[in-house]
């Protein structure tokens, strides 16, 4: 019989005699944080700092709690995140700390620093060998690797391609480089849109494989000589440099749960996440639609398989939303799904289960938990 892991619930009911800051502090004690040694640890708190536009992204108030607590204990923590893989307003490390600074995650809001944990373009990496079986040597963020604790705080919510996000997505998927990310979604290989590329070589300048090739004055990149490392859609000042969107949804989850592996490997790892705000897409959106559920939850747990697990479980059993995303494609579709999962139905292209599946199968943690409320 499998041993469960333990899951830590509790709502989001508040009284006069305890904050909702509070109580996130309490979860987090009973699930048991005070185990790892943070003394004179760096410990980073993976995050989503929300794209410019969202406002569906956690309060950075509740980041403070986590750093706060993490100094208690005498850590020192930094609040991060990598830089993205599409255009937008946290692609490089300078645009990424406005809108991390301008969503409320400043030193003096949160109580810590941020740190960009890929660099200025994306491309400060560590390689970690991991020879699983879709994923050889994990590309992710220096400054991730380099922190002694790992946690995450967690805003789970739907998306469009693993189904929803939660612990697993934010670590697997957001502590990638920007290679990382490309290796995670394609084949790893870049292309070039022809009609953007203004011919100025950008590109040639920065390989160190001569991957790009010049024909009527117009980038195209070898795959034969390129290997995936991502600096050219980094340097491009016309971002006509995009990745190859190849890779099956099954696929693109196996991989996200053998990179959690790599940056959860060999270190302590503590994870929470908040289910509230559920927007039927990431925050990665530069807007969020109205939410697809009510909200549930604050949940932590040491096993972000069993606690990805646990959330999608309260999840399908809240009621839909009037007039959300939800609802529309269950009055659309909901006839020839009347056993409906409410992600999948959120979008019927994607899919959640074959990550915590491999997650399970290459030893992160169990879908099998206790679910204890306090």
């Amino acid at each position: 019989m499998t041993e469960r892991s333990a899951v830590y619930f509790t709502t989001f009911k508040a009284t006069p005699r305890e904050t909702l800051l509070q109580k996130l502090h309490r979860l987090m004690k009973t699930a048991g944080f005070e185990q790892i040694d943070f003394q004179d640890k760096y410990t980073a708190i993976k995050i989503h700092f929300g794209e410019h536009g969202n406002l569906a992204f956690l309060r950075p108030n509740y980041a403070r709690v986590v750093a706060d607590y993490v100094k208690e204990l005498g850590g020192k923590p930094f609040l991060t995140d990598c830089n993205t893989l599409y255009v937008g307003s946290r692609k490089n490390a300078l645009d990424h700390l406005d809108t991390a600074y301008m969503n409320g995650f400043s030193p003096l809001q949160t109580g810590c620093h941020v740190i960009i944990a890929d660099g200025l373009k994306g491309t400060d990496e560590t390689l970690v060998p991991i020879n699983l079986e879709y994923v050889k040597e994990a590309k992710i963020g220096k400054a991730i690797m380099d922190a002694d604790i790992f946690l995450t705080l967690s805003h789970f919510k739907g998306h469009e391609e693993a189904g929803f996000g939660g612990a697993l997505k934010n670590t697997g998927m957001g502590c990638g480089s920007r290679a990382g990310k490309m290796e995670q979604h394609s084949d790893g290989k870049p292309t070039v849109r022809q009609d953007k590329c203004i011919g100025c070589r950008a590109c040639a300048k920065i390989c160190a494989h001569d991957g790009p090739q010049f024909e009527n004055g117009k980038a195209r990149i070898d795959h034969d000589r390129c290997v995936g490392c991502g600096r050219c859609l980094a340097i491009c000042p016309k971002d006509a440099i995009e990745p190859s969107w190849q890779d099956s949804v099954k696929l693109l989850n196996y991989k996200i749960a053998e990179y959690s592996y790599a940056v959860l490997k060999d270190r302590p790892s503590f994870h929470i996440s908040l289910i509230c705000d559920v927007s039927p897409f990431c925050d990665c959106h530069a807007e969020n639609d109205i939410p697809i559920i009510p909200d549930v939850g604050m949940l932590a747990s040491f096993d972000p398989v069993a606690l990805d697990q646990a959330c999608v479980d309260l999840c399908n059993k809240m009621p839909v939303i009037e007039g959300s995303r939800l609802d529309d494609h269950l009055k659309e579709f909901g006839d020839k799904d009347p056993d409906h999962e409410h992600f999948h139905m959120n979008h019927p292209d994607a899919e959640w289960k074959t990550c915590l599946e491999h997650a399970e199968k290459i030893g992160i943690g169990t879908r099998a938990y206790e679910l204890i409320t306090i």
